[in-house]
């Protein structure tokens, strides 16, 4: 797979600026007992934390005809909805798969807790970040993975206290010791598809890294990438969203602006245990000099908190400037370069991961912070037709509450209808050919988990720590309650649901299982 040098950086532009928004500081917290809190709170400017990586930046600015070369699979139109590996049965990824739309399987019909972990006490960072409060349990976007290997039901998922855990989904016992990081891990982590023994995950220490979990004592890192090793970089040393894996292809972006490309080379040593030997492909900004100037004087804030989708050859995703964008990545298979496909700017801070839908269609959402035209007339829940490049916008939801306007968590699909929760506490179904409102609930927000549908019962947590199920297998009416339970804390994390449980985080320092007795 591998001949010659390496593809490198590509910058969409040059020219920019240094200042942070204030307001955005107080957003990018992402914790605190009461994320309510974070809206009008600041938190301290992230510091970088460099580390040792064997990812060096060289200097070949474009490919030649001698370039490597990198296969891989297109992901089918026909996957979305459908598991993310037929290898690996379980929820590998946060949604599930590549187009972000599978989230899991077999609800439990009357659920009671069956485990907590930890079971005694609870899971916290080591202390306060500055003056804000001690943040535990699990945050945004925090949906444990859930799979099946050798004979059990694995779970994975790292939490404030810098650890990513291993557990077994039956007991909530530790499988092995956690892994520890430097800093909170708040976002969700990636399972390898193919069966490798790899979990993708970064953390709030500056670096992501691939981790192997079929040593006999402890998981162990096998690579890190420091999100100072490339430039130019912006705002934040942070790794929020999923990675994606196609193949042996890691797709994630970075807090600090980049969309990274990397060939894993996955083999197994003398041993049987799984190696990698990673490649930067590619990486590129994720701004231009069209969307400095469409924002703020001096604003800086284009970090990828989102997730990274996928359809056929092209890779999608949104940065915290707004940026909806969709880079073709055939051309590496080649030698060339990936290509930009797609770009429309919704006005306002985007960290709601992409959604495919079964058309191609494209679903995410903003907040709504700047306050810019652009981002109040195009609304803060999208649906976008990357076909009609020229004027890509179908329908927009414009959230009308007076305070704490917009969007941070991903929507989800079911049926004919789009399923959204808003910073403000409310749970919306919009009808997904047109945008309008089929019902809406006020829930205690904000509500920054991202609902789930699962056997046509919608899962939605809050920020009152109530975990709540609706019957939505009939899209044209209200959903009656099927069942509803107080867990405690703020449910800033998404839920995930497999083989007749449901897993979840939550900022009282726990994580629970609920199942049927």
């Amino acid at each position: 797979m591998r001949a010659g040098s390496v593809l490198r950086n590509t910058a969409l532009g040059v020219g920019f600026a240094v200042a942070v928004l204030a307001i955005w500081l107080a957003f990018d917290s992402r914790g605190g007992d009461d994320p309510l809190a974070d809206f009008v709170a600041a938190t301290p400017e992230p510091t970088a934390a460099p580390v040792d990586t064997t990812v060096e930046p060289e200097p070949e600015p474009s490919p030649t005809p001698e370039t490597a070369t990198f296969d891989f699979e297109p992901v089918p139109i026909g996957s979305v909805g459908q598991p993310g590996s037929d290898t690996v049965a379980g929820v590998l990824t946060f949604r599930g798969n590549a187009t972000r739309t599978y989230y899991g399987a077999d609800v439990p019909t009357e659920p009671v807790v069956r485990w907590t972990f930890p079971p005694e006490g609870t899971i916290c960072e080591p202390e306060p970040v500055g003056d804000a409060a001690l943040r535990c349990g699990t945050g945004w976007t925090g949906q444990p993975a859930v799979f099946e290997r050798e004979d059990r039901t694995w779970l994975v998922v790292g939490a404030y206290d810098g650890g990513l855990h291993f557990l077994d989904a039956a007991t909530g016992q530790p499988i092995m010791p956690a892994f520890p990081f430097d800093g909170p891990v708040k976002g969700s982590v990636t399972i390898d598809p193919s069966g490798s023994a790899l979990a993708y995950v970064g953390s709030s220490d500056g670096s992501f890294r691939i981790i192997a979990f079929d040593r006999a004592d402890a998981p162990q890192e096998l690579w890190r990438l420091d999100a100072a090793t490339v430039e130019p970089v912006r705002f934040s040393d942070d790794w929020d969203g999923a990675a994606l894996v196609i193949d042996d292809l890691l797709v994630v972006g970075g807090e600090n602006g980049q969309l990274y490309v990397i060939a894993l080379n996955r083999s197994t040593d003398a041993d049987g245990l799984v190696t990698v030997d990673p490649e930067l492909v590619w990486n590129t900004p994720t701004w231009d000099d069209e969307l400095d100037a469409a924002l703020p004087e001096g604003d800086e804030n284009v970090s990828v908190e989102t997730s990274i989708s996928a359809l056929d050859t092209t890779v999608w995703l949104a940065n915290s400037g707004g940026l909806v964008q969709g880079w073709d990545l055939a051309p590496i298979s080649t030698g060339d370069l990936p290509v930009q496909v797609f770009r429309y700017w919704l006005g306002d801070d985007a960290d709601s991961t992409v959604v495919v839908g079964p058309d191609g269609e494209l679903y995410t959402g903003q907040l709504l912070e700047r306050a810019t035209t652009q981002a109040q007339e195009v609304g803060q829940v999208v649906r976008l037709d990357p076909a009609s490049a020229a004027d890509p916008l179908v329908w927009g939801f414009v959230d009308g509450t007076e305070q704490f306007r917009g969007v941070l968590s991903t929507v989800a699909l079911g049926g004919d209808v789009v399923y959204s929760t808003t910073n403000g506490g409310r749970l919306l179904a919009l009808d997904r050919a047109d945008g309008t409102v089929r019902w809406e609930k006020q829930l205690t927000g904000p509500t920054w988990g991202s609902p789930i549908v699962v056997d046509d019962v919608l899962i939605v947590g809050d920020c009152g720590g109530v975990l709540r199920a609706y019957d939505v297998s009939d899209t044209t009416i209200d959903p009656p309650l099927l069942w509803d339970i107080a867990l405690g804390g703020c449910l800033e994390s998404t839920p995930v649901v497999w083989n007749g449980a449901v897993y979840i985080g939550s900022r009282d320092g726990r994580i629970f299982a609920l199942a049927d007795n």
